[in-house]
C-alpha cells in the first residue's frame, strides 16, 4: 500500500518575546496583587511554553510585591493524589528549579458553595492564599458545546476543585455541562479569592499565538469571545469523510480525551450525538504516550488498538479519570492486535485501500499520510499540499515508521 504526504497551511501567529507579553499583558490589566501569596495554577498538558508563560507570570507578580506559588489544579488526574499531581507538573518541566516558585500540592479542599448539581470545592492553598492568578489554554472542549468550554472557568471549577468539584460537575447531564460550568465558575469568582486570569491561545501549529490577562469579574463574560478565536486556528483534519483513521498515539498530552473528540468526529458519550463532521468509519490507535503516565483515557474511542498500548494502560489512573467523568466508554479496550503491522493489515484484510488517512496525533496536524483517491481529492484543497510521489507503508519490527 502507498501513501502520499500532505501539508497542511495551518494558521501561524507564534509570539516571539513571551516573557514581554506575559509582562505586558498584566500590565495593561492595571490590578495590584496582593501584597501577599499569590497562587499560579498548573496542570494541563501539551501547552506550548508553559515553563516561560508560568515562570513569566511569577516573575511579573514578585516585581510586584506578591509572594507566587504553584498549585498543581488537575481534578481526578494522575491518580487523584498530592504526590502524582506534583510529579506530573514536574513532568511538565513546571519544577520549582525552573520556574523560581515552590509547588503546594494538595488534594484537601474547601467548599465555598453549593449549586443545582451540588457542592463547590477550592484547593486549600488556593484557598488560604491571598489570590489566584487562574492561567490556562483556551480551547474547544472534547464533551460538550457552548460558550465557555476548555479555559479560565473550567481550570477554576474542575482544576482547582479538584476531585470533589469535578464530580459535581461531571454529574450534571453533558446536555447540562455547559450552564453547570457558568453556574459553578460564577460562584468562584464571586468568592473573591480570584486575582485574575491568564488565557493562553495556540496557533494551528501549537504554537503561542496570543496571551490575555483578564479582570476576575470578566472571565466569564470574556471567554466567550476568546473560545471564538481559538476557532480561527484550531486544526482540523481536511477530509470531511473517511474509511480509516490511524492515530500513531493518543494521550492527555494531545488532549483531554485522549483523541480529540473535535477532530476525529467521536464523542464517546451515551445518550450524546456524535459530530456531525467528520465521519470516520474506523480508528486505529497505535501508542500511549509517555507523558501521559499511564492514563489512557479516550481508548474506548477507538476500534483497534496495539499490544504495547494495552500494556502501556494504567487502569487505576484511567479508571479514576473516566469514572470522574462518568464517561465510561472512553476506557472500553478496543480490539487488541499484536502491533502496528498486524493493526494495519486486518483493517486492510477487512476495507480494503481507499479512504485511509494517518496522522501523528490529533493535535499535530501540519504533516499528514493519507491514501491515493484521498490524496487526489485533497489536490485542489485550499490548505493542501501533496507530495508529488507516494511513499511505501513501511513497518520496522511491527512498528509504522511514518512519523
Amino acid at each position: 500500500m502507498n501513501v502520499f504526504r500532505i501539508q497542511q497551511k495551518l494558521v501561524s501567529n507564534p509570539i516571539e518575546d513571551i516573557q514581554q507579553e506575559v509582562h505586558r499583558q498584566l500590565d495593561n490589566l492595571g490590578l495590584r496583587p496582593p501584597r501577599g501569596r499569590v497562587a499560579i495554577t498548573a496542570g494541563s498538558r501539551g501547552i506550548d511554553n508553559i515553563v516561560r508563560i508560568t515562570k513569566a507570570a511569577g516573575d511579573w507578580l514578585r516585581n510586584n510585591g506578591a509572594e507566587p506559588f504553584l498549585v498543581p489544579c488537575m481534578g481526578s488526574h494522575n491518580g487523584a493524589t498530592a504526590e502524582g499531581q506534583q510529579a506530573m507538573i514536574e513532568s511538565l518541566g513546571l519544577t520549582e528549579a525552573a520556574t523560581g516558585m515552590k509547588i503546594c500540592a494538595s488534594m484537601d479542599v474547601v467548599k465555598i458553595g453549593t449549586v443545582s448539581s451540588g457542592d463547590v470545592w477550592m484547593d486549600r492553598h488556593c484557598h488560604e492564599a491571598d489570590g489566584v492568578l487562574v492561567l490556562n489554554r483556551i480551547k474547544l472542549h472534547t464533551c460538550f458545546s457552548g460558550p465557555v468550554q476548555s479555559g479560565l472557568t473550567k481550570m477554576m471549577v474542575v482544576g482547582m476543585g479538584k476531585i470533589r468539584s469535578a464530580e459535581t460537575f461531571h454529574s450534571a447531564p453533558t446536555a447540562q455541562m455547559k450552564d453547570m460550568l457558568l453556574e459553578m465558575g460564577a460562584l468562584i469568582v464571586a468568592s473573591g479569592n480570584i486575582f485574575c486570569g491568564l488565557a493562553i491561545l495556540e496557533d494551528g501549529y501549537d504554537r503561542t499565538a496570543e496571551l490575555h490577562a483578564v479582570a476576575p469579574g470578566e472571565i466569564l463574560t470574556r471567554e466567550p469571545g476568546l473560545l471564538d478565536r481559538h476557532r480561527q486556528y484550531f486544526p482540523s483534519l481536511p477530509c470531511d469523510a473517511l474509511r480509516v483513521l490511524v492515530v500513531g498515539e493518543i494521550g492527555k498530552t494531545y488532549s483531554g480525551s485522549g483523541m480529540d473528540t473535535n477532530v476525529i468526529g467521536r464523542r464517546g458519550i451515551n445518550g450524546y450525538e456524535d459530530l456531525s463532521k467528520p465521519r470516520i468509519d474506523v480508528i486505529a490507535a497505535l501508542a500511549l504516550s509517555e507523558a501521559s503516565k499511564g492514563n489512557a483515557i479516550g481508548v474506548g474511542l477507538a476500534d483497534f488498538i496495539t499490544r504495547r498500548l494495552r500494556d502501556a494502560i494504567d487502569e487505576h489512573k484511567t479508571f479514576l479519570n473516566v469514572y470522574t467523568t462518568g464517561e465510561m466508554r472512553r476506557m472500553a479496550i478496543p480490539c487488541t492486535l499484536n502491533d502496528d503491522e498486524e493493526v494495519v493489515t486486518r483493517i486492510r484484510e477487512r476495507y480494503g485501500d481507499a479512504g485511509w488517512m494517518f496522522i501523528p496525533n490529533t493535535l499535530h496536524l501540519e504533516t499528514l499520510y493519507c491514501s491515493e483517491d484521498i490524496a487526489g481529492h485533497l489536490a485542489n484543497h485550499p490548505r493542501c499540499v501533496v507530495s508529488g510521489s507516494p511513499v511505501p507503508l513501511a513497518f520496522r519490527d511491527g512498528r509504522l515508521d511514518l512519523f
